[in-house]
């Protein structure tokens, strides 16, 4: 009896053990996680709710005269051209700052509203593990990546044209942000994907990572001194962590550290380019996002972003703590306002609620859960492809 008792006895200890290190093992929820999910949960139940309820609607289902480009290409027009009143059936010519209303957007609203789709989707799956909502996911993805009726090309060389000077520009490159939180929310519904599934929307993934590192128009893009460069390098990043692709991981770690942060940012914090802009807050806060996104994605044990700083000083901590005090109150801003959707910012910016994780800031935290959750304006939601935050956790 007594051996009996000493067998149970070792056999209760080991497994107490055993769950003792896997609950070490498995980190608990950051402050700023559990915050967020408290403030948010609400909200993406009922946007699952109606995510369950919608059919895909990809690239192929409106088209443009206007573009150069067949079924299966995304087509946009660049947003500050506008007709010559000196000429109004010749060539479009610029207005920095001003969005043309008669431009094509029916192909970035399809990728827009696909993000909300997959985002709310994931993370409802991430809060319930109800499978229900990835067999709701894969329907869509394999609608955009997978199905050769509908699917969109892994490339973009028709977004952002401009009438009678170019067919496609790098610019339009920034038109796929929206798919960011499409890879990241495949990374975490996949385990409960078909391996079919997982391969197919991985190869497409693959295919525009090569185009976005390879093409002309995304070399192009990369190389740009401004947001768009710091957009490109965000996707790239973004589309690398869902294939595991870590030699292009590691190529964009030395890109922001040697490139992205030390030429854009100011010792300041701010970043001089956009302040130059017609829209110099909208601008300032959107590559700061950005930038901040790349901390996010990019970050390690072996190589943290966040605790990385340039000689003279430069950081992801002092471009928020320079950009922060105008976002807690914009009265403060000192320049001249944006020349368009001034009233719109700031809303619940990403940099507010990692950076507040990254570096455990409160005053950051709760600015952003005061502010917008859910906005509607178009412009706003455009530029801002980090709405589902729970999932980059």
């Amino acid at each position: 009896m007594k051996k009996i008792f000493a067998v149970i006895l070792i056999a209760v200890t080991t497994l107490s053990q055993f769950a003792f290190t896997t609950e070490q093992i498995k980190p608990d929820k950051s402050p700023a996680e559990k915050i967020a999910e408290k403030n948010l949960k609400k909200q993406i139940m009922a946007e699952a709710a109606w995510a369950m309820q919608q059919q895909p609607v990809t690239v192929t289902a409106s088209s443009s005269p206007k573009s150069a480009g067949g079924k299966h290409d995304f087509f946009s027009e660049a947003d500050y051209f506008w007709p010559d009143p000196k000429n109004p059936e010749g060539p479009y010519i610029n207005r920095d700052g001003m969005t043309n209303p008669d431009n094509f957007v029916e192909h970035r609203k399809a990728m827009i509203r696909f993000s909300k789709i997959i985002g709310a989707l994931a993370s409802a799956y991430k809060l319930t593990g109800d499978e229900k909502y990835v067999n709701q996911a894969v329907i869509h993805l394999k609608a955009w990546f997978m199905d050769p009726e509908t699917m969109m090309n892994p490339s973009l060389w028709f977004a952002q044209a401009v009438k009678g000077q170019y067919t496609g520009r790098n610019y339009g490159i920034i038109d796929t942000i929206h798919l960011m939180v499409v890879a990241q929310g495949i990374i975490v519904m996949e385990k409960a994907m078909d391996p079919a599934t997982q391969s197919g929307v991985k190869k497409w993934f693959a295919d525009y990572t090569n185009w976005l590192m390879t093409s002309k128009p995304g070399m192009q893009e990369r190389d740009v001194k401004n947001n768009h460069a710091t957009c490109w390098a965000m996707q790239v990043a973004s589309f690398a962590k869902l294939c595991q692709n870590n030699a292009v991981l590691d190529s964009i770690r030395i890109r922001y550290k040697t490139i992205l942060l030390p030429r854009q940012m100011g010792t300041d914090g701010s970043f001089p380019l956009e302040l130059e802009r017609t829209k110099p807050y909208g601008y300032s806060i959107f590559n700061l996002d950005a930038m901040t996104m790349l901390c996010q994605i990019l970050s390690g044990p072996q190589d943290n972003l966040w605790n990385f700083e340039t000689p003279d000083g430069k950081s992801i901590k002092r471009g928020i703590v320079y950009l922060y005090p105008f976002v807690a109150d914009k009265n403060k801003w000192t320049l001249k306002p944006d020349i368009m959707y001034w009233d719109n910012w700031p809303v619940a910016q990403p940099f507010l609620l990692f950076g507040a994780n990254a570096y455990r800031e409160n005053a950051w935290l709760t600015t952003w859960q005061k502010l917008d959750h859910n906005p509607q304006v178009e412009e706003v939601i455009r530029n801002l492809p980090i709405r589902h935050p729970l999932i980059w956790f």
